[in-house]
């Protein structure tokens, strides 16, 4: 079997992990003692889990686009809904801090954002790239897309409508991004090899991290910004001091 996504649970509690025998897996962080399996949770194979921040519901997509939302209580795990808008595989899932949306980010080339409340879609925005990463960004007002057409993308949740369309390298798709926690950076990184530090409202790069051998394919920001975490296809994984902090 092979895992195909996972994340922390925000109590710091559990790992949440998905493969692709179509099963979730939980286990604890310390002993990777398993805790749960959520068995024949898509009919194929898990791409993207993520996770509410009171810990009580997971969100999951596979290679079909189907995204759905489990409830977890302490002896049971129930589906709660189930929702269909993407054509191909979900490659990322991001929550709202708000807990009544999220969205969903498809290699169609589409990215949704969905009614966790309601259990509808609220808007949909679509690009001709293959969507690698989305995350919120603007005090949630927004979200920031990457992939393969080698740009980043801003988007307003209201409407859908684009913002923004930064050019964000020259050699290769960008494969992950992130924002930090006060809104005033991102950091990108994909098949140029560098780590790049942006600022969020002037959209330009204030600083660049030469150090993987290979092609990125994640980075985060540490909860309290002062670190970067990012990884690449040879297998390293490197920590950076945030330059700001």
């Amino acid at each position: 079997m092979v895992c195909n996504a996972m994340c922390f649970s925000p109590n710091g509690q559990c790992i949440i992990s998905g493969w692709d025998d179509g099963n979730i897996r939980a286990h604890t962080p310390e002993t990777g003692k398993l805790l749960f399996i959520i068995h024949n949770s898509h009919s194929k194979a898990i791409t993207a889990v993520a996770m509410t921040l009171d810990s009580n519901f997971i969100i999951s997509s596979g290679s079909e686009g189907e995204v759905r939302l489990w409830k977890i209580l302490s002896n049971k795990q129930s589906l709660v809904t189930s929702m269909k808008e993407h054509r191909g595989p979900v490659s990322c899932i991001r929550v709202h801090k708000n807990e009544k949306e999220c969205v969903t980010a498809s290699t169609d080339g589409t990215c949704a954002i969905w009614d966790l409340q309601d259990y509808k879609r609220n808007q949909i925005v679509s690009s001709h790239s293959i969507f690698h990463e989305v995350c919120y960004g603007a005090k949630e007002c927004q979200i920031v897309t990457c992939g393969t057409n080698r740009k980043i993308e801003f988007w307003e949740v209201y409407d859908g409508s684009k913002i923004r369309t930064l050019d964000a390298s020259n050699l290769g798709s960008i494969n992950s991004l992130d924002v930090t926690p006060d809104d005033k950076h991102f950091v990108s990184g994909g098949e140029d090899k560098l780590l790049k530090v942006w600022k969020y409202q002037e959209g330009t790069i204030s600083h660049v991290g030469c150090g993987h051998c290979s092609t990125i394919t994640k980075v985060r920001v540490s909860p309290d910004g002062k670190y970067i975490v990012s990884t690449s296809v040879d297998g390293a994984i490197l920590i950076w001091k945030f330059p700001e902090s």
